[in-house]
């Protein structure tokens, strides 16, 4: 009985080692595993997450740019296309009212050209030659000729003119706003009442001329230099100055008018001072003493009233 128990004592002390044995190899971490353990794994990083999506978000821009630039380049084209063709239809349709290549040629002066010119409507009677220039059938430039009709005087003659006003209305405490425009629109709508009397009398009495409405407007804008000039002087000198700069600027535009428009409006006979009976030639002749009337009486219109 001893014997056994002793016997089967040993053989536990012997077992005891071994399990021990085991549970320290499958508790240790060293040792290897037949499956890996994913019960602890985490959820997969956020930055490879990112990656993937930046990626497709790049293929997909890629792909919508090959698309979207065809598309762009051709909406590019056809809008610079209409653009195109609405310029050309505005200058077209403007240029049929408005007449912008010749109001060029009218504007084509310079310093010399205009200190001449104003001399010429100052004092024309030493002038002798007033035929206009041309080459190759067309008038040249007006910086080139001194009789040709040009619109920077009047413009500029005009401006001058409301300015002139305003100071004189100034001077004697009756200036205002009000007062200025009715000045200004008041010339204006003379001009061009004046302009249209004219191209109704050259239509009544039938003359072929080469006369533009343009022309007619440049020759008509010519008395706001010797308005400017009897205006100026009264401000200066007083009333009686201003009567006397202004009859001298009468008679200066009169002559002016006469020997500029006797060659476009009179027979090449009459132009040259021989006698003509012609009924129509007398009316000729008869319209253009009328036209250069006109600007003394519109001289003394617009201005007498500012000075006192």
């Amino acid at each position: 009985m001893d014997y056994t128990a002793t016997q089967s004592g040993s053989r536990q002390r012997k077992l005891q080692p071994s399990m021990r044995q085991r549970n320290s190899s499958m508790d240790g971490s060293d040792g290897s595993q037949l499956f890996e353990d994913t019960s602890r794994a985490g959820p997969p990083s956020q930055a490879g997450y990112r990656n993937q999506q930046a990626t497709l978000q790049a293929a997909g821009f890629a792909g919508q740019s090959l698309i979207s630039e065809p598309m762009s380049n051709l909406a590019m084209a056809y809008g610079s296309s209409l653009a195109t063709q609405g310029r050309e239809m505005v200058d077209k349709n403007l240029d049929r009212f408005i007449p912008i290549s010749k109001l060029k040629y009218y504007f084509a002066v310079d310093t010399v050209y205009v200190g001449k010119k104003l001399g010429l409507l100052v004092f024309p009677y030493m002038h002798e030659n007033w035929e206009v220039s041309y080459q190759q059938d067309t008038p040249v430039a007006p910086r080139f000729d001194v009789n040709a009709p040009d619109l920077y005087i009047p413009a500029m003659g005009f401006i001058t003119y409301v300015l002139v006003a305003g100071l004189a209305l100034g001077t004697q405490n009756r200036f205002s706003p009000e007062l200025l425009g009715v000045q200004a629109s008041s010339a204006l709508v003379w001009l061009i009442m004046e302009v249209l009397a004219v191209l109704l009398s050259l239509y009544l009495v039938t003359v072929n001329t080469d006369l533009t409405t343009i022309d007619l407007l440049a020759f008509s804008g010519y008395k706001y230099v010797g308005m400017i000039v009897g205006v100026v002087a009264g401000l200066l000198f007083g009333r009686l100055a201003y009567y006397l700069s202004l009859l001298w600027c009468c008679a200066a535009i009169f002559v002016f008018m006469i020997r500029t428009l006797r060659l476009k409006l009179l027979s090449e006979a009459a132009a040259e001072g021989r006698l003509v009976r012609g009924a129509r030639n007398q009316l000729r002749m008869y319209l253009t003493m009328s036209i250069a009337a006109a600007q003394p009486i519109f001289m003394y219109w617009l201005t007498y009233h500012l000075i006192r």
